[in-house]
This record gives structure tokens, C-alpha cells and sequence, in this order.
């Protein structure tokens, strides 16, 4: 019988010898591999972690201690030692696991975790909740070196050292992130990872001084010469400094060291303790070790083969070709180069292009600076992480006006990550902002004249763009600019009138050729812009048709049917009958994203089956003298 056969709760480890122990970790490994090659996922992350998995939940006593994962990709050995193996076969699937930690699946999953930096202020809170009930639990954050340069975890390691609330913090280094990890923290850390010197000299000058006169006293003078030589080469006074006992460096592989370290960090009381520990992201599996980026994350083997170029890759294209034309054009990722295709334009500007690391709210104001100086900032981050820099687009960018371009790459449904991934807010959150042109490709095509629109107007310009393949079309050779708040007839009709945004565009195409073979004649509108909407073109079309439907992959609430709403609502048109496709006002579980537009109505089906009620209602309504 398998090891891992044996666990079904975190108690079953600690019944383990300890060569079964190395033999749980190989099996743990390979259920991942197995799993995440079928599945998709995050493979290196969690395949370097597991160890220290296996190491804090016989350390711990999970769920009555607390382990907070940042970011809950690092716990796929966690969640297959925590009661959920049978059903780890499902992770990211529609109505099976999250590929994150969930406080509604497991009691085993105190808080939540998508985004990165989160975990030292999330455990900090648990510890002094405990606290302030006079309760006694462990609380243990585990944070990666990519996740601990965010501004919001040093936040949480200063107010941690102010409280100083019983509170381990371990710290995973691997040198990654998803790309590898930039930064002055970065460097102090690689001190430890490529510097051995430190260790060496000690052991020879121990060697040394047994046989030299005055050895005793010279030992005596070393030891107090000893920190300042840590100074120099070990991390453990920054970590001081800011007020936690520091501990490590520690192989972060080697479960009989990692166990002695988490238990000297258990019975530490004073003060907050930091535990270092070294890992190889991808750890098992050769082809994440040695390509950690391109394993970090797996999409699931469907056996298609995407022909057409990912909106990323146009969008990495187009900037390229604009910054070999503009000297002042510069762009910022937050620690997402390969995720945004801008690996090959890094590589051509490496003076042009900056990654700040995880770090979404100084990546906006940082190219707020570069922009009030003339320079053109093209900010590229995924929808999702944007929301967290949403204060500085509205303090930094917009209320000055300052021209900074957002590629925001996951724009709407993303699939398998899940509820803390899906882009699904960015319209409406943006749309309320004073000065911001928002806006969504209905295609590849229209992408790079978008970002040739933004670079030239002047002002702050969001563009919107989903995950995956593009549609296929043809690319233009010539860039053109798009007039801002300009939408697009696509074709026209007098029934019916279907308004899309970005991704819905050709659904909404398809469901209008649907009509017309039954002898509708609908009219289909490219918004394109949902600030400014296209006033004038809109209140045309309600006036002459007075049936609408709005379809958009974005939350209701403050979208662009919300707005079309209000639109009609101002110039009087109460009469027109107005319908809104688009996700409810909750936060969308993962499932492979077809299904997931399927479900909600998004898809061609979706869209005719609208249109067909709302002209079965108005014709029912006649009929009964209703209008």
C-alpha cells in the first residue's frame, strides 16, 4: 500500500518512520505531476514545496494551529495531505477543488489565497484574534521570496514586530516568483543561496585556533568580531532589524532539518520568528527544474492545437514595433513578464522595460512619475491584480491626467484559476473613474489599433483584452488610430439590436446569423468603448429599434449594460425594452472557461435564446394590448 495511501488527516504523518518519509514526498510529487499534466495548474511551486509540507503538518496541529499559505498555489501537497486525495483528481475542474486554498473546502484552509503578499498580514490577524481571546494555537505564515517584496508584506512585518504577537513566518526562497525574483530583497537573499564562504571560514578558524598559543582568546575575540561578519554576509540583521528572530538558512528539502528548525521556532515566544528556507522550484520533476517560468503554471491538455497568435502575444508584437518607432514609450510589468509575452521585448529595451515584482500599486504610481516627465508608461497586468492598485490609477494617474496606458491581459472569464483570478470587475470599476477611456478589442486586429489608439491620445487609456488564442483574423499591416468613444456597425437590422463588448462581439454575430436565418433582421453593434460610450450611435439605434440587448464578460453592477441603462434612462427612452447579459453579482467558480460561458449565458446559445424570449415577450405583449 502507497504512503500517501495511508494519509487521510495531517495526525497520520506523525506515525510515519522517517524513511517513509521520502518515500510520501516522491508519492506526493508524482500524484501533482500526474494530476496537473491532466489537469493544468501550478506545477513547480507547489512540486517545490513539498517537504515543507510534509515537515509543518508534523510540526503542527492543523486545523486547531493555522497555516496560511501566500499563494495558495504553493499548497497542492497541502491539500493532498489534508483529507481531499480521493477527490484531488478534480482540482480546477467545474464543482471540484480549487487550485487555491479555500476556507469553504477544507477546515484545513484558514484563509483564502489567489494573490500574492497577503499571508503575514492574514496570519498576523489570526494570531491577535487568538490573542484577544486568550486562546493558544500556532499561527504559521509560509510566503515565497517573490511574495515577501510586496509592499503589503513588509507592511504586515512591520506592524507583526510593533504587535509582537506569537507568529512564525516561513520564509520559501526559491529565487522565483513566476518569473525570477527582481529586487534589492532579491539580492540579499542570493547571499545565502550562492555564498557559502561564511560557513567555510568558521569551521577552518575553529580548525585553526585548537593549535595556535592564545587560541582560547582569540576564539573569545572572533566571537565578538562574529556579528559584524554576519553583517556582511548573512540576511538574519535585516530581519532583526525589523524585529523577528531569524533562523536559517535551512535546506528546505531535508524534512529531519526542516522539523528541527519548525519545532525550535514553535517554543520561541518572545517575539516573532522568520524561518529561512532554500527550495528549487520544480523540485522532482527535471523539466520545471530546469524551466521553473514555463512549468510555474500548466493549462490543460485539451489535444487542440491554437493556430492563431494568444491577444499577449499581439499585444507584446505591437509593442515592440511602436517602442522601435517611439523613444518615449517605456513598459512596467509587476512581475509578470512571460505571463504578458514581453520576454522578447525585455530582451530588445532591457533599459525600457521594468519589472517591479509583485508590486501592483507602486508599478501604477511609478509610471505615474515616468509619465508626468513625458515619457508614455505601458503598465501590463493581468485584470485581476490591477484591482489592488485601484487607489493609485484614481490618486496618481487619472486626477492628474497623466498619459499611462493599461494593457490589462485575463480580462473576463480566465477558467480554471477561479473565483480569485476571473476578470470580470475591471469594467466596472474603471468606468467610474473621471478621465479614463476604457475599452475592449472585439479582435486581435482591433488590439494593436487600440494600443496605437491609447499610446497617441494624450490621456489615461485602459484596453481590456482576454486570455488565449485570438479569433484568426487577418492583422492589419498599417496601425491606425480608433476616434475614442467610437463604436463599430457591424451589421444592420429593424428587429433587434445586440450591443457587445470585446469577447461577445463575435458570439453575438453568431447569434444574429441565427436570426436571420429565421427571419429576424437584428442589428449588431462593436461597442468597443464603454467610456465614453458612443452616445450618439446608441440612442440612434434604441430610437429606431427599441429592443436591445448588451452582452459583456463583466459583473452586472456598473458594466456596460449598467451604463447603456442609464444612458437610455437620461434621454427619456423608458420605452425601449432593455436586456443585459452578463455575470450575477457573485464571484465565479473555476471550470474550463467555455463551460463557464455556457452556464451563464455568454456563449452564442445564450444570446439567441435572450433575444428569441425578449421578441416572444413583446409580441405576446401586442397580442394583449400591453403596448
Amino acid at each position: 500500500m502507497a504512503v500517501l495511501e495511508r494519509i487521510d488527516h495531517p495526525h497520520d504523518l506523525k506515525k510515519l518512520k522517517p524513511a517513509e518519509l521520502y518515500t510520501l514526498a516522491q508519492e506526493i510529487r508524482q500524484a501533482i505531476i500526474d494530476t496537473i499534466n491532466h489537469n493544468g495548474g501550478h506545477l513547480a511551486s507547489s512540486l517545490g514545496a513539498v517537504e515543507l509540507t510534509i515537515a509543518l503538518h508534523r510540526t503542527f496541529d492543523s486545523p486547531k494551529d493555522k497555516i496560511v499559505w501566500d499563494v495558495g498555489h504553493q499548497a497542492y501537497a497541502h491539500k493532498l495531505l489534508t483529507g481531499r486525495r480521493e477527490e484531488f483528481g478534480t482540482i480546477r475542474k467545474y464543482g471540484g477543488l480549487s487550485g487555491f486554498t479555500c476556507r469553504e473546502e477544507s477546515e484545513h484552509d484558514p484563509f483564502g489565497a489567489g494573490h500574492a503578499s497577503t499571508s503575514i498580514s492574514a496570519a498576523l490577524g489570526i494570531a491577535k484574534a487568538r490573542d484577544i481571546r486568550q486562546e493558544d494555537f500556532h499561527v504559521v505564515s509560509i510566503i515565497g521570496d517573490g511574495a515577501i517584496g510586496g509592499g503589503m508584506a513588509f507592511e504586515a512585518l512591520n506592524n507583526a514586530a510593533q504587535l509582537k504577537s506569537r507568529l512564525i513566518v516561513v520564509l520559501n526562497d526559491n529565487g522565483m516568483s513566476i518569473s525570477p525574483t527582481v529586487g534589492a530583497l532579491a539580492r540579499i537573499l542570493n547571499r545565502v543561496r550562492f555564498n557559502r564562504r561564511y560557513g567555510e571560514a568558521k569551521e577552518k578558524g575553529k580548525h585553526i585556533l585548537k593549535y595556535l598559543p592564545l587560541g582560547q582568546h582569540l576564539a573569545n575575540f572572533g566571537r565578538s568580531i562574529k556579528r559584524q561578519v554576519k553583517r556582511l554576509i548573512l540576511p538574519g540583521n535585516f530581519w532583526e532589524e525589523l524585529g523577528f528572530a531569524y533562523m536559517g538558512p535551512f535546506d528546505g528539502h531535508n524534512i529531519e532539518q526542516l522539523e528541527e528548525a519548525l519545532k525550535q521556532a514553535k517554543d520561541y515566544r518572545r517575539r516573532p520568528v522568520l524561518v529561512h528556507v532554500v527550495t528549487t522550484k520544480g523540485k522532482g520533476y527535471s523539466p520545471a527544474e530546469c524551466d521553473a517560468t514555463s512549468f510555474h503554471g500548466l493549462s490543460p491538455k485539451s489535444g487542440i492545437t491554437m493556430e492563431a497568435p494568444s491577444y499577449s502575444d499581439i499585444f507584446s508584437r505591437t509593442v515592440l514595433r511602436l517602442m522601435q518607432e517611439d523613444s518615449r514609450i517605456v513598459v512596467i510589468t509587476a512581475a509578470m513578464a512571460d505571463g504578458n509575452c514581453l520576454v522578447p521585448v525585455q530582451k530588445c529595451f532591457p533599459d525600457r522595460v521594468f519589472d517591479v515584482g509583485i508590486c501592483e500599486e507602486h508599478a501604477v504610481t511609478f509610471a505615474a512619475g515616468l509619465a508626468s516627465q513625458g515619457t508614455i508608461p505601458i503598465v501590463a497586468i493581468y485584470s485581476t491584480f490591477l484591482q489592488r492598485a485601484f487607489d493609485q490609477i484614481i490618486h496618481d494617474v487619472c486626477l492628474q491626467r497623466l498619459p499611462v496606458v493599461f494593457a490589462i491581459d485575463r480580462a473576463g472569464i480566465v477558467g480554471e484559476d477561479g473565483k480569485t483570478h476571473q476578470g470580470i470587475f475591471d469594467l466596472s470599476y474603471l468606468s467610474l473613474i473621471p478621465h479614463l477611456t476604457v475599452a475592449s478589442p472585439k479582435d486581435e486586429n482591433e488590439l494593436q489599433h487600440l494600443i496605437y489608439t491609447a499610446v497617441n491620445s494624450g490621456g489615461p487609456m485602459a484596453i481590456r483584452y482576454p486570455r488565449g488564442s485570438g479569433i484568426g483574423v487577418r492583422l492589419d499591416e498599417d496601425l491606425r488610430n480608433i476616434p475614442l468613444g467610437r463604436s463599430e456597425l457591424l451589421r444592420e437590422g429593424a428587429d433587434i439590436a445586440i450591443l457587445a463588448v470585446g469577447s461577445t462581439v463575435y458570439p453575438s454575430l453568431e447569434a444574429a446569423n441565427a436570426l436571420e436565418a429565421e427571419g429576424i433582421a437584428p442589428t449588431v453593434l462593436n461597442a468597443r468603448f464603454v467610456k465614453p460610450l458612443d452616445r450618439e450611435l446608441i440612442l440612434e439605434v434604441a430610437r429606431r429599434i427599441r429592443r436591445i440587448i448588451t452582452v459583456e464578460e463583466n459583473v452586472k453592477l456598473g458594466g456596460f449594460g449598467s451604463q447603456v441603462g442609464l444612458l437610455l434612462s437620461e434621454a427619456g427612452l423608458s420605452q425601449v425594452q432593455l436586456r443585459c447579459i452578463s455575470l450575477p453579482d457573485q464571484f465565479v467558480e473555476h471550470g474550463e472557461s467555455g463551460l463557464l460561458r455556457k452556464i451563464y449565458g455568454l456563449g452564442k446559445d445564450g444570446i439567441l435564446a435572450q433575444a428569441r424570449e425578449l421578441l416572444t415577450s413583446l409580441t405576446l405583449s401586442r397580442k394583449g394590448g400591453y403596448e
